[in-house]
C-alpha cells in the first residue's frame, strides 16, 4: 500500500507543468522566483570567475597590476605633464581612488551588456529568470574590486592618509555603482538582442563616459553653472563619494550628488522596465 502511495506521488510530480505567465506590469518582478534560482546565480558567477583566470600565467595578480599600471600612466601624463590639480591630495591616491570604482563600473556594464547574446544557448533552450544573466555580470567584477581595495589601502597607508569613520559609508557608494551598472546593463543587454551594433558601441561609450567622470581631475574644475548638468553622470557622485570617504576630502558637492542620485534611480527603473517589456521575446529574437 505504501509503495502504491509513493508511486502515485511520483506520478503526480511528473505531471506537473511549469507555467510561464506574462507579467502584468513593467516593474513586476517575481522576487520569490529569483530567490529560488539563487543557486544558478552562484553558478554563473563562479563560471565567469573561472573562465576569466583560466590558463593565465599570473592569475588574479592581474587584478592588482591593471589599476596599478593605469595609475602610474595617469600620474605621469595628467599629474606630472598636464599638471592637473587634485585638491591638495597626493595625485596617485587621488587617481587610484577614482580608478577602482570606475574599473568596476566599466567591467560591469561591458559584461552585462553582452550577457544575453553570449549565453544565447541558455536563453533559447532552458527557462530561468533571464535577469540573472546581466545580474551575474554585475556581481562578478565585485570580486576583482574587493581584491583591488587591498592595493588602495596599502597606498593610503604608504601616503600616511588615515582611514576614518567615513569608511563605513563606502558600501553605500558601491551599491549606487552596482545598481547604476545594473540599470545600464539591462538596457544594453536588451537592446543588444535585437541590435548587435550595441556590442560595437559599448567600448566607445565607456571611453566617452570615463572622460565625463572626475577621474583625472576634481569636480572643483567644473564651472558652477555646469555643476547640475555634470551631476547627471551618476558616476560623478560615486567617485566624489569615494574620495570623501577615503581621502578626507571636503564633503561632496550637493548639487552633483543630488543630480547623480536622481539619474541613478531613473536609469535603474528604466532598465528594469525595458528589460521586463522585452524579455518575453528574447528566445525568438536572439
Amino acid at each position: 500500500m505504501e509503495s502504491h502511495v509513493q508511486a502515485e506521488a511520483l506520478a503526480s510530480q511528473s505531471r506537473r507543468k511549469l507555467i510561464i505567465e506574462k507579467r502584468s506590469g513593467l516593474l513586476d518582478l517575481d522576487w520569490a522566483e529569483l530567490w529560488g534560482y539563487r543557486e544558478l546565480l552562484y553558478t554563473l558567477v563562479e563560471r565567469e570567475v573561472k573562465v576569466r583566470y583560466k590558463q593565465t600565467a599570473i592569475g588574479v595578480s592581474w587584478v592588482l597590476l591593471q589599476p596599478l599600471i593605469t595609475m602610474l600612466i595617469f600620474t605621469v601624463i595628467f599629474g606630472r605633464l598636464a599638471k592637473m590639480p587634485s585638491d591638495g591630495i597626493w595625485y596617485p591616491a587621488f587617481i587610484l581612488t577614482a580608478l577602482l570604482p570606475w574599473g568596476y563600473f566599466s567591467q560591469a556594464i561591458t559584461r552585462s551588456g553582452m550577457s544575453l547574446v553570449s549565453s544565447a544557448n541558455l536563453v533559447t533552450k532552458v527557462y530561468f529568470p533571464r535577469i540573472l544573466l546581466p545580474l551575474s555580470m554585475i556581481v562578478t567584477p565585485l570580486i576583482d574590486f574587493a581584491l583591488s581595495l587591498l592595493l588602495l589601502f596599502g597606498l593610503l597607508l604608504y601616503a600616511g592618509i588615515p582611514l576614518t569613520w567615513k569608511l563605513l559609508t563606502l558600501p553605500v557608494f558601491i551599491l549606487v555603482a552596482m545598481l547604476t551598472a545594473l540599470g545600464v546593463g539591462l538596457i544594453l543587454s536588451t537592446a543588444n538582442v535585437k541590435y548587435r551594433d550595441v556590442g560595437h558601441a559599448v567600448p566607445f561609450l565607456i571611453q566617452i563616459w570615463m572622460f565625463l567622470s572626475p577621474i583625472v581631475y576634481p569636480v572643483s574644475l567644473v564651472p558652477e553653472q555646469y555643476k547640475l548638468l555634470y551631476g547627471l553622470n551618476p558616476m560623478a557622485g560615486v567617485i566624489e563619494g569615494f574620495r570623501w570617504a577615503l581621502l578626507g576630502k571636503a564633503a561632496p558637492d550637493l548639487v552633483v550628488m543630488g543630480a547623480s542620485i536622481v539619474v541613478f534611480l531613473g536609469v535603474l527603473i528604466g532598465g528594469l522596465a525595458y528589460f521586463n517589456k522585452m524579455e518575453r521575446d528574447f528566445a525568438d529574437v536572439i
